[in-house]
């Protein structure tokens, strides 16, 4: 964690919590986070959002959400435009998830128009990179994270650069309760910051909060938060527990 570098706590609730739930658990989050010496963010299903922006608004707390279409508007049932989300009050979005990736064919070109979208809309994207067992065990994980990084910022600029969160998600620790060693997650994080120094120049790189999120938990976080590139933690199931979240809240101190 680096103190120039903004530190980032973000919940991904996932497919998670009715409204009258938000409302509770956000609740219970807005005390802990309070006293923050991090940006503290729950990313809520689609039809949570009006009410976190509600309850979260004037706190320390941002609202993002899940995903994002990369069209302003159109034919597209089910899908939700960048300035739906912005008019909301919605501050980041998380693209490119693992899940969205692998269940619903999200792809490198897709993740690249929408952080395109989001970024034209004023919301900061929180693109999600990492790899499966099969490819840490293949000897490709580099290759893989750095072609994702590639193709998924391919039209950003270094100034829009700036405004984008990254997170390391490797595939086989989301949800399997394997977690990467420190010095793992802290080699891919290095790996993505020098990547992003090929592309956009060594300043821009060392500005981008880089984001470990498999299964960080209120027992490993501090640990994980002390590693030199990773500013922080896109958290799961530690985000629908208030207390968990907190002490990881806490860790980034």
């Amino acid at each position: 964690m680096n103190s120039k570098r903004k530190t980032i706590i973000a919940g991904n609730w996932k497919m998670n919590k009715t409204c009258k739930e938000a409302e509770a658990l956000l609740g219970e989050v807005l005390p802990k986070a309070s006293d923050a010496a991090c940006e503290v963010v729950v990313c809520t299903p689609y039809v949570d959002l009006p009410v976190a922006c509600r309850v979260a608004e004037g706190s320390k707390v941002k609202v993002g959400a899940q995903n994002l279409h990369f069209k302003a508007s159109g034919a597209y049932t089910g899908e939700i435009s960048a300035a739906m989300l912005q008019e909301l009050g919605v501050s980041y979005v998380i693209i490119g998830h693992s899940e969205r990736r692998e269940y619903f064919a999200e792809t490198d070109a897709t993740v690249s128009l929408k952080i395109g979208a989001a970024l034209e809309a004023g919301l900061v994207p929180i693109l999600c990179v990492g790899e499966s067992l099969e490819q840490r065990e293949q000897g490709i994980m580099s290759e893989h994270i750095r072609t994702q990084i590639k193709i998924d910022l391919a039209n950003v600029s270094a100034a829009d650069m700036g405004k984008v969160v990254v997170a390391y998600e490797p595939i086989w620790a989301i949800g399997t309760g394997k977690t990467a060693t420190s010095a793992q997650a802290q080699e891919v994080c290095k790996l993505i910051r020098d990547t992003l120094a090929e592309l956009f120049g060594a300043d821009t790189a060392e500005s981008v909060s880089i984001l470990y999120g498999g299964s960080m938990n209120a027992k490993n976080a501090a640990e994980l938060l002390s590693q030199p590139d990773i500013d922080g933690g896109l958290i799961g199931g530690a985000s629908l527990k208030a207390d968990d979240f907190g002490q990881i809240i806490a860790a980034a101190k």
